[in-house]
């Protein structure tokens, strides 16, 4: 016997519904996605300002650097422990003594703009006054690190936007799509805002003298 009309409507409604639902779950994943992208811009953008000397002493600006231990490149943090001493000191304090040198060598290759001195037992940096070309320099960095950001923000956008344009052709209803396009859009707003906001406190920070 075959089904009724009104069995094959219900069951015709039933998986489209189905599908709108499975439709918004995977545009909302995207969504999902596409914030943790930008949150990872954001903090990408916090770890390279963290490394611009500022005039003060900051442990910030050693966080990357590798030193050699024992053939292997190791991060200084590994092999050391660092200190501020004074806004203008920072102490490193090798686990082992005959880390002082190479210590050394991995500051000046890094070409911080600091000159390390060894007493024996630990590594001082003297943090010097910048000058204003420095400063100047420092700042532009500062907002090239931030439009890095931003790229990094507008690339998750694009590839959301993408899928959720792609949603609407599988069956994601059109006027939910354009809600979603407009979430999407207003969470980017905010994350630029943010690296604005970001980029002009690090800038303060340079140019106070």
């Amino acid at each position: 016997m075959k089904p009724c009309r009104h069995f094959r409507h219900q069951t015709f409604r039933r998986k489209k519904a189905d599908q709108q639902t499975n439709v918004m779950e995977e545009v909302n994943r995207t969504i999902a996605e596409a914030k943790a992208h930008m949150e990872k811009a954001l903090e990408h953008l916090d770890h390279e300002l963290g490394k611009l000397r500022t005039g003060k002493a900051s442990t910030a600006m050693l966080q990357d650097l590798l030193v050699e231990y024992y053939g292997t490149p190791t991060l200084m943090t590994q092999v050391a422990n660092l200190q501020v001493t004074d806004a203008r000191t920072i102490v490193i304090q090798p686990w082992e003594r005959n880390m002082l040198a190479p210590i050394e060598r991995a500051i000046i290759n890094a070409n911080l703009g600091v000159t390390p001195s060894n007493d024996g037992e630990v590594v001082r940096l003297m943090i010097p006054p910048l000058t204003e070309e420095r400063r100047k320099e420092l700042v532009k960095k500062a907002k090239h690190a931030g439009e890095e950001s931003k790229v990094g923000v507008r690339t998750a956008r694009h590839k959301a936007l993408d899928q959720i344009k792609k949603a609407v052709k599988d069956g994601l209803a059109e006027d939910m799509g354009k809600r979603k396009e407009t979430e999407l859009q207003d969470m980017v707003n905010k994350f630029v805002e943010q690296v604005d906001k970001v980029v002009a406190t690090k800038e303060k920070e340079i140019l106070t003298v």
